[in-house]
């Protein structure tokens, strides 16, 4: 056997190697989609606007139900309760995964890691490129893999205002309230119950 030819089962191994590492980091990062399912809940569902109507079996009939209204403001204070431009009655509560914030520590890692194993293949030029590639494809990794472990789930509700208005706003800890309850937003970024 040669000693100056790099044997093409090192060469596939490497090329496999970089192209795994290269399709899990598009994976985490959302580049590449991935089958993320759960259950819907009874908020979902609704907002879909599906009726009992909609799922009648075939050649068979089902009981009418009458139509599901809209979730209602509560109502007013008194007569003699003066105007709160700030209240309002919570419309929706989406919970958003918030991606985390990187600090280069896992590109570096994965740079560092990505070269070493890149370099452990291949002769010359070929070492060299697979070194390169390596490096690259750890560092891009790496980061998508520190991000991806500093998400947290922020919480978005919406609320629609007396005036008619929507506003939305965001907090990091789940809400004490649901849809529907009669809220006050402090500041125009916190909110309470009114």
């Amino acid at each position: 056997m040669e000693q100056g030819r790099t044997h093409p089962i090192l060469l596939a191994a490497g090329v496999a190697v970089l192209l795994f590492s290269l399709l899990g980091a598009a994976a985490l990062t959302g580049i590449l989609p991935i089958g993320n399912t759960k259950p819907a809940g009874p908020a979902a569902i609704a907002q879909s606007g599906a009726t009992q109507s909609d799922a009648v079996p075939r050649g068979g009939s089902i009981a009418q139900s009458a139509p599901v209204a809209p979730a209602k403001p509560a109502p007013g204070r008194g007569i003699f309760s003066a105007p709160c431009p700030n209240c309002g009655v919570v419309d929706a509560i989406q919970p958003v995964e918030v991606k985390g914030r990187t600090s280069g520590l896992g590109a570096v890692a994965g740079g560092v890691a990505g070269g070493l194993l890149g370099n452990q293949f291949g002769r010359g030029t070929t070492r060299s490129v697979l070194t390169v590639g390596g490096a690259a494809g750890g560092a891009f990794a790496g980061d998508a893999i520190e991000g991806q472990m500093k998400k947290h789930t922020s919480w978005r509700i919406t609320v629609r205002l007396e005036d008619g208005s929507v506003r939305t706003l965001s907090q990091e800890t789940q809400p004490p309230y649901a849809v529907g309850d009669r809220v006050r937003i402090v500041n125009g970024t916190s909110i309470e119950r009114a």
